[in-house]
C-alpha cells in the first residue's frame, strides 16, 4: 500500500489566547510520517511555547520550529532576556526533540529544510529616513509594535539581527540542491506594501535577505508575523505566509482555507 508524507506549516498560534486552543488541537497528521513546521510566535512565556511543541512533536514524526517575536517579549523580571531568552528555547527544544536554526538542516524528499531566525533592523522604512527619524514617526501615528518595550529594552535589535544574517549565510553556504526557507519575519519587503499602516515594516524584517530566495534554491519560503496569510510570488519564488493570528482574524478566514498548509507531499510505496 501507497502513502502519503506530507510536511505541513503553521505559524502565529499565539496559544495564549484561550480561543486558539481548539484550533491548534486541529493540527493533526495525516500519516504518522508528517512533518509540521512551525514557524514562530507559538506564545511569549518559555514554559508554554515548549508545552505546545511538546503536544504537537507527539504528533508529529519531526517538528521544526523557528522563533517569532512573541517567543522573545521580556519583562525586566523575567530570568531569561534577550539572547538567553532564545538560547533558553532552543535548549528546552532540544529536549523535546524539536529543531530548531540551531541544529543540523534535515531534508525532507530531497529538499533541505532550513529553519532561520534573522530578526529585524529597522531597514524596511521609509527612503531618506534614519532608524530614529522611522521609529519617531510610528510614535508619532502612535503605530508601534510591542517588541519595542518587551524585545529592544533587552539587547541590541540590530547587533542581533546582523549577527544573524552572518551566521545564516555562513550555514546557508554549505547547503547544496533545492530549499525550502522556514522564517518567522517575511525575507522581503513585497506583503509589507500591502499593510494599511505601512510604519509596521519597522519590525518586520531587514532588507539584506531579499535575494535569498534566489541565491539558496529555495522552491518556497515559509513564513509569519503579517497575519496576512496567503502567498505571493517574488522573482519565481512562493513566500508563503501560514499565520493563524487571532480569533478576530481567522474567524473571517474562508472557510475552505488550506490551513495548515501542505508545503509538500510525497507518495511512498
Amino acid at each position: 500500500m501507497t502513502h502519503v508524507q506530507t510536511l505541513w506549516a503553521v505559524s502565529d498560534l499565539h496559544a495564549a489566547v484561550k480561543a486558539n486552543g481548539a484550533v491548534i488541537d486541529s493540527i493533526q497528521p495525516r500519516h504518522p510520517s508528517d512533518w509540521l513546521i512551525v514557524a514562530g510566535d507559538v506564545a511569549e512565556r518559555t514554559e508554554l511555547v515548549l508545552e505546545q511543541l511538546t503536544r504537537l512533536r507527539q504528533r508529529f514524526a519531526c517538528v521544526i520550529w523557528v522563533p517569532g517575536n512573541h517567543e522573545l517579549f521580556s519583562r525586566s523580571g523575567d530570568r531569561a532576556k534577550g539572547r538567553d531568552k532564545y538560547d533558553e528555547l532552543v535548549d528546552g527544544c532540544r529536549l523535546i526533540d524539536v529543531l530548531t536554526p540551531e541544529d543540523p538542516y534535515p531534508v525532507f524528499a530531497g529538499r533541505t529544510i532550513v529553519p532561520l531566525f534573522t530578526l529585524y533592523d529597522y531597514s524596511f522604512r521609509q527612503p531618506g529616513h534614519t532608524v530614529e527619524q522611522a521609529v519617531q514617526a510610528a510614535h508619532d501615528v502612535q503605530v508601534v509594535m510591542t517588541d519595542e518595550f518587551a524585545i529592544a529594552p533587552f539587547v541590541d535589535i540590530r547587533a542581533w539581527c546582523w549577527d544573524r544574517l552572518a551566521y545564516s549565510i555562513k550555514r546557508l553556504g554549505r547547503v547544496s540542491g533545492p530549499t525550502i526557507l522556514i522564517n518567522h519575519w517575511p525575507l522581503v519587503q513585497d506583503p509589507i506594501m500591502k499593510l494599511a499602516w505601512p510604519e509596521i515594516g519597522l519590525w518586520c524584517g531587514t532588507r539584506h535577505t531579499r535575494t535569498w530566495a534566489q541565491r539558496y534554491g529555495a522552491e518556497q519560503v515559509i513564513y509569519g508575523h503579517l497575519h496576512m496569510p496567503g502567498i505571493i510570488e517574488v522573482g519565481g519564488v512562493p513566500h508563503v505566509e501560514v499565520s493563524l493570528g487571532y480569533p478576530r482574524e481567522w474567524e473571517n478566514y474562508p472557510q475552505d482555507r488550506p490551513w495548515p498548509y501542505a508545503v509538500l507531499e510525497v507518495e511512498h510505496a
